[in-house]
């Protein structure tokens, strides 16, 4: 998931969906001295232990939906990296997100996502790539990596076409609580 998108080069990465940290990690490992990861997830437990785990570092851990990634991340993302589970959230919420994705990342930027082989053929999967090809104007496919359990792939995108896209009417946000690194 971390191949590719070229973190080494990037100042601003954000994580979606970081859940237990284990693509956290991997992109921590890659960063250039002085970029920094924003680590967006949903669930306030693992939230809270992110945060706790990387309190001491440069990954801002915060408390939210990637829906609402403008507000929770700063602007221009030059990578963002998602562990999302696409294919089995609403139509027109992976429609939300995409177009937040899409309308933070610079003109360059890269987007990476994995997808799992066995739900490849479904009608959200091919959705979801469909959606990737409306927002960007370079989409590929990883070779499918056996040794993964379920076995999966990675979609890359690069720079996001910023125009506006139909999607359904959002109902408004909840606020959400920030969960900030502390500074020593």
């Amino acid at each position: 998931m971390t191949v590719g998108p070229e973190l080494e080069q990037a100042d601003v990465v954000v994580e979606l969906g970081s859940g237990t940290g284990a693509i956290t990690e991997a992109i921590v490992r890659r960063l250039a001295p002085g970029a920094r990861l924003v680590a967006v997830e949903l669930n306030p437990v693992f939230a809270r232990r992110l945060a706790d785990r990387y309190r001491d570092s440069t990954v801002e851990v915060v408390h939210g939906s990637a829906e609402d990634l403008a507000a929770l991340s700063p602007c221009p993302v030059d990578v963002i990296v998602s562990g999302l589970p696409w294919t089995v959230m609403p139509h027109e919420q992976h429609c939300r997100i995409l177009d937040a994705v899409a309308g933070v990342l610079r003109e360059n930027g890269r987007f990476s996502t994995f997808a799992y082989v066995h739900a490849a053929w479904t009608p959200p999967a091919r959705r979801f790539a469909e959606e990737l090809t409306a927002r960007f104007s370079s989409v590929e496919r990883s070779r499918v990596v056996w040794p993964n359990l379920p076995p999966a792939y990675v979609h890359r995108a690069a720079h996001p076409i910023h125009t506006p896209h139909p999607t359904p009417a959002r109902m408004p946000a909840p606020t959400r609580t920030l969960q900030h690194r502390s500074t020593p």
